[in-house]
């Protein structure tokens, strides 16, 4: 039995071994949108929560609209032009408009890439767009801080625009619950400084900063403080489906708009099984999401309400880039020199995280979870700072954990991460 996983752009065929017994989790069918132009129109005409657009969008001067970067397959070129061409008609000046990509602490997305991320080379000839840099000082205001103490500095593009908007992908997110929204604005567009408090390891370590769960979720909560302190805000937001096409559009209000595209990839994105596996088989899913080993612990970590204790985790994850930034690979090295408990124990009482340390912090959930086997295309060097087990064949992989673990039943997922299936008993 063959069975394609998201890897990269061309994806991976995975031959299952001989006497696999395969579970298959993934969404159920997506009611498609046929035509996306209509319902975007559709959405911006009749926001949830909101005056339409072109109401709003009188007597401004300013606009700043957030875009996720390339971390996120975002169909921007669906609804940029039609939300700017809305701005332009309701008297917001060509000049006053601007495109801010929301990189959190990632790096800038430039050239060839920027387009592709924009989607639309009329965005680009018509308004600015530009990067956000959380380490730029002058480009933030200070905001104060949430009553949690969160440190709140925003990007000036936003803060000071008489229009926010935030636009982005909705799908699971295995710290803040759900991606979108309030999260294109912090971290999307915060300094720094709120990054690293609201990823420390306090906020990290709480149970309820996991996939798909808002409620008690302290990540959640600081961001929805932060859209308070900022004075509310706008978003258009989106799902797509394994094969990245629409299937819900909305706009609105930022909580109230987010919280309607939530309930709806919740039915689809959140999968029950009956049981645990132990031997699970996923991906980081392939690309944009793949492109680095950072992004590829999010695909370690969604599916471990599958995973029995002790299995067996199988990943593919192309990583075409490498491993990720240096403050990342430093974490891990770390990782490997002190061990999960030592790394754990060095993070515990710092009141901000070092920049990228969280991602390895959260990869200590998949180590303690289970074996953690990895496909990917890191140099050796890179190969060396995962502190996981490299592999060079998945099926094989496969049929070692059939035998290691004495179970032939094998769940495989092939979004990754987009998919995070849990066991309908534990609900």
């Amino acid at each position: 039995m063959d069975i394609e996983l998201l890897y990269g752009r061309d994806g991976l065929k995975l031959t299952l071994p001989a006497g696999c017994r395969p579970t298959i989790v993934r969404k159920p069918a997506m009611p498609l949108i046929a035509d996306p132009a209509p319902a975007v129109a559709q959405a911006l005409d009749a926001p949830v929560g909101a005056a339409p657009l072109n109401e709003l969008a009188q007597g401004t001067q300013s606009a700043c609209i957030l875009i996720c970067d390339i971390t996120r397959p975002v169909p921007n070129g669906l609804f940029l032009r039609p939300l700017i061409e809305r701005l332009l008609a309701g008297g917001v000046p060509r000049d006053g408009i601007t495109v801010l990509v929301a990189t959190g602490l990632h790096r800038p997305n430039l050239g060839a890439e920027l387009a592709e991320v924009v989607g639309d080379p009329w965005v680009i000839d018509t308004v600015e767009v530009v990067n956000h840099d959380a380490r730029d000082d002058a480009m933030h205001v200070d905001l104060g801080r949430t009553p949690d103490g969160t440190v709140v500095r925003l990007d000036r593009r936003l803060v000071e625009a008489d229009l926010k908007i935030a636009t982005g992908l909705v799908e699971p997110h295995f710290m803040a619950g759900w991606s979108g929204g309030r999260k294109v604005i912090a971290p999307g567009v915060a300094h720094a400084e709120t990054i690293t408090t609201f990823h420390s390891h306090r906020f990290m370590v709480h149970p309820k900063a996991a996939n798909c769960v808002l409620d008690g979720n302290p990540l959640h909560r600081e961001q929805l403080a932060i859209v308070n302190m900022l004075g509310g805000a706008l978003a258009l937001n989106t799902v797509i489906d394994e094969e990245r096409r629409l299937g819900f559009v909305n706009f609105g209000e930022v909580v109230e708009s987010h919280l309607a595209a939530v309930d709806f990839v919740r039915g689809y994105a959140a999968v029950p099984v009956d049981r645990r596996f132990r031997t699970v088989v996923t991906s980081a899913a392939g690309y944009p999401l793949d492109k680095t080993y950072y992004q590829t612990v999010k695909g370690m970590v969604g599916p471990l309400g599958l995973l029995a204790d002790g299995g067996d985790l199988i990943i593919v994850s192309e990583c075409e880039e490498g491993l990720g930034s240096p403050e990342f690979a430093e974490a891990q090295r770390r990782l490997i020199a002190r061990g999960a408990d030592g790394f754990l124990d060095e993070i515990a009482a710092k009141s901000h995280a070092d920049i990228d340390e969280w991602q390895t912090q959260m990869q200590t959930k998949s180590m303690a979870a289970g074996r953690v086997r990895l496909y990917c295309g890191l140099e050796a060097e890179a190969r060396g700072l995962t502190g996981v087990e490299l592999i060079d064949d998945v099926t094989a992989a496969i049929a070692d954990s059939i035998a290691r673990q004495g179970d032939d039943a094998v769940a495989v997922i092939p979004e990754g991460p987009y998919v995070v299936p849990y066991v309908a008993t534990d609900a």
